[in-house]
């Protein structure tokens, strides 16, 4: 065999997206130059992903079968997206959250291989020449951070790169948009976690986080490169600090075709769940009063997606804000208030500061509690037992990401309140057995949204990302679930049915998308056919 053609075969065992490992049949083995370099053994793709389940049962703790996970995507990913696929309620915890939260922390202890692509200020200047060398032209979604809030867990500079990695995973696993579309980036502005930086283990920049004009010159090169590189990319902000969030999305929305998932992806998820509630308690969403505990994007994307359906319903824009108190870290969000960030006080309300949550629900009357605050426990027994004294059956979201930093368990949301809660987490909690029943609480979690939104944008050709099209997808998502579901609490559809989610939503996203003149391709006669015949599906080509 020539020099060339041995280098050939050990370059395609190590690209993931051609990889087909054990699967090579002894013919092909010969052909392209592998004889000798694999197993004897020519495996089925059955075979390999049954053997990967086994291995990953095998395993200790969540986030060694993370690492085995990690490995088999960098080594094979059509196998790691079958694996996924087939085993979606087992493997979706361990590839996102709650273990990517763990796989965060430990970032630069677990890194092995790269994957994405990081790029530093030093970076000035290049980054598109950078983006210009990625391997794969026909890129169509770009996750990007800056580590600066990491689920709830904060700023964790370049560690944070696993979100990226984790919410792109999804979009193949879930909506079948394909690898080879899909590309993470992490900009690495430093952190301000001064335990991180001093790690000697730590692979990031060193050094505090960019801030100011720098801070802003450095993101729109890196935006209007991807522009230039890649124009018909759909861009996703993903867990920025609160400040740069709200004026990254305010500034470049009408631009490019971009989204904030931690804003408005969380905005439809929660929209969808009251949606599914409401057909529990018989309220209509103009009877509901919410008080959200936290007011960072997740909190005020929910609250702008909760007045925005207000609005449809009939309520015009104060009768809809009046409707949705929060709570920061100061307190109340009240109008007497001087400390107010600009994307907080559209909210803040003309009423006294209240000392406490028990006070503020006494005084208050919701009857939605939502949390995403980061702060474990916060959901105390007082807490829970003064939302049935609001209302007979309360709506409490716990949101916060991962479990250890969720503001009650499913067990303390059901317990402490007799089973008159309707409860759902950010993070998968066990069935729980009460007087009447068994109560088996759905996931709260955007990855029932962002798959199907990208999905049908892709499909569509949209050209901006619109409310509407969350609007849109919180119906879809709601519509998925089953009067089976609602009989035992669940208020999402089990995580087994994250594809036909994921084409319900894409098909409500891109019919808004043809409906609103955004899309560059023409409406079909079947939205839904069309999206699932765009779905990659994880096999090996003849």
């Amino acid at each position: 065999m020539a020099r060339s053609q041995e280098i050939h075969s050990v370059d395609l065992l190590r690209d993931a997206l051609a990889n087909r490992g054990t699967a090579y049949s002894d013919a092909e083995r010969d052909r392209l130059g592998l004889a000798g370099r694999l197993p004897p053994r020519v495996e089925s793709i059955e075979e390999q992903v049954a053997r990967v389940v086994e291995t990953v049962r095998a395993k200790s703790d969540s986030l060694e079968r993370y690492s085995y996970l990690s490995a088999i995507q960098n080594e094979n990913e059509t196998l790691f997206f079958r694996a996924v696929r087939d085993n979606l309620h087992e493997f979706l915890p361990l590839i996102y959250t709650p273990t990517v939260g763990q796989a965060c922390l430990e970032w630069s202890r677990l890194y092995v291989r790269p994957r994405g692509l990081y790029l530093t200020p030093e970076h000035r200047g290049k980054i598109a020449d950078i983006l210009l060398r990625w391997p794969q032209r026909d890129v169509g979604i770009i996750v990007v951070t800056d580590g600066g809030r990491i689920l709830g867990l904060g700023d964790l500079g370049a560690n944070g790169m696993g979100i990226p990695v984790g919410k792109l995973a999804l979009y193949t696993a879930c909506a079948g948009v394909p690898p080879s579309r899909c590309l993470p980036v992490m900009l690495d502005v430093g952190t301000e976690t001064k335990s991180i930086r001093e790690d000697r283990f730590y692979l990031g920049r060193r050094v505090h986080r960019l801030a100011g004009e720098a801070y802003d010159a450095f993101v729109d090169e890196f935006l209007t490169a991807v522009q230039q590189v890649f124009p018909d990319a759909i861009l996703q902000f993903e867990d920025f600090n609160n400040a740069n969030a709200f004026g990254l999305l305010a500034r470049y929305r009408d631009r490019l075709c971009c989204f904030n998932d931690d804003v408005q992806g969380s905005g439809a998820m929660a929209l969808a769940g009251l949606y599914s509630s409401a057909r529990l308690t018989n309220r209509k969403m103009t009877q509901e009063r919410f008080l959200f505990v936290g007011a960072g994007e997740a909190c005020l994307g929910i609250g702008a997606a909760i007045v925005a359906a207000l609005q449809r319903d009939g309520l015009n824009l104060e009768q809809a804000r009046s409707r949705c108190l929060f709570i920061d870290s100061k307190g109340t969000v009240v109008s007497a208030r001087t400390d107010l960030a600009a994307h907080k006080r559209v909210f803040a309300q003309n009423l006294a500061p209240l000392p406490d949550l028990v006070a503020t629900i006494d005084a208050y009357h919701p009857t939605v509690l939502i949390g995403a605050c980061g702060r474990a426990g916060v959901f105390t027994r007082p807490v829970l037992q003064a939302m049935t004294r609001s209302c007979n059956m309360p709506v409490v979201f716990a949101l916060s990401n991962p479990t250890s930093k969720a503001e009650c368990t499913a067990e303390q949301a059901y317990g402490w309140t007799d089973g008159r809660v309707i409860f759902a987490a950010g993070s998968p909690f066990d069935p729980v057995k009460i007087a009447d029943g068994t109560r088996a609480p759905g996931q709260a979690n955007n990855s029932y949204v962002f798959p199907g939104v990208g999905l049908g944008i892709l499909v569509s050709g949209a050209r901006r990302v619109t409310d509407a099209m969350f609007l849109a997808a919180a119906q879809a998502l709601a519509d998925q679930v089953t009067e089976e579901d609602l009989q035992i609490g669940r208020i999402f559809p089990p995580q087994v049915r994250m594809r036909e989610v994921a084409i319900a939503v894409a098909a409500a996203v891109a019919q808004v998308a043809w409906d609103s003149g955004l899309a560059k391709t023409s409406a079909p006669k079947d939205p839904r056919t069309a999206v699932a015949d765009a779905m990659y599906e994880p096999k090996y080509a003849n």
